[in-house]
Order: structure tokens, then C-alpha cells, then sequence
């Protein structure tokens, strides 16, 4: 059987995670944002029986867009989100899957949700997006 190891920057605290994950995706919206600091998060998801926790855990819940509760347990001593469950009746424990150490997993299932508009790419400087003026990441010239 696959085992892969989601640990912390510090390795402080993991999850290994047996079998190979019930999904991949990446989602795109606000929450996930913040949460990583990008434009996206990268998770895998194993079933709940399939995951064993070893070391020290903080934990942080919001209320989900839906309605449902979201638990994120990280690091802390570094920070570093290595899982987070859901309340559904399809109980699962999920993970970054930039933690995840071990056999790649498959390709990712993107979860693409309307309310995060996408901002408008071009070479005008001047250039819009609502009340937002958009700069040039690198000066032209």
C-alpha cells in the first residue's frame, strides 16, 4: 500500500496518509487564498480511517461558504497548515499538497467557482479591473 507523509516546514507535525487520495483539486476561491498566500490551493483528500496524526496541532474553524464547519490544524511552532477536515457527512481529512512528501499524486481536479473573478491580463499599465489601477510587475523600457 502508497503512504505519504504531509508535514510541516519544521516536521514538528504530520499526517501519513495511506492508499492513494479519494480526490485532487485545486480551488481558487477567497478563503483559499488567504489561507495559502496565492492564487490557489493545491489539496489532496484521503478518507478519514486512511490518516494518522502524529505531533502537536493548533486549530482554527470558520464557517464555510455552505454552511459547514472547517477545522484547519497547523504547526505551532512554524505555522504550516498540514490538514483540515470538513463537516460533512463524508468525512475526510484533507491536505496542502505542497506537504505531501512520497509518490506523486494524480493530477488535480480544479474546483473553479464563479465569485472570483479573474483579473484582466494585458500590457497597458493603465489599465482597470473595478477601483483597482493595475501596475506592471516589471518597469517598461
Amino acid at each position: 500500500m502508497v503512504t505519504r507523509r504531509a508535514e510541516c516546514s519544521c516536521g514538528q507535525l504530520s499526517a501519513i496518509c495511506s492508499g492513494e487520495p479519494v480526490r485532487v483539486s485545486v480551488c481558487h476561491c477567497l478563503a483559499c487564498k488567504r489561507r495559502t498566500g496565492s492564487a490557489f490551493s493545491f489539496n489532496t483528500r484521503f478518507a478519514e480511517n486512511d490518516v494518522s496524526i502524529e505531533g502537536r496541532a493548533a486549530e482554527f474553524s470558520r464557517t464555510g461558504e455552505e454552511g459547514g464547519r472547517v477545522i484547519y490544524s497547523f504547526c505551532p511552532d512554524c505555522g504550516t497548515t498540514v490538514h483540515y477536515r470538513i463537516d460533512t457527512p463524508a468525512r475526510s481529512d484533507r491536505h496542502p499538497g505542497g506537504c505531501l512528501r512520497g509518490p506523486c499524486v494524480p493530477i488535480a481536479l480544479p474546483v473553479l467557482l464563479p465569485r472570483e473573478p479573474a483579473l484582466p491580463v494585458g500590457r497597458d499599465p493603465n489599465r482597470t479591473f473595478g477601483d483597482v489601477r493595475l501596475k506592471p510587475l516589471v518597469a517598461s523600457g
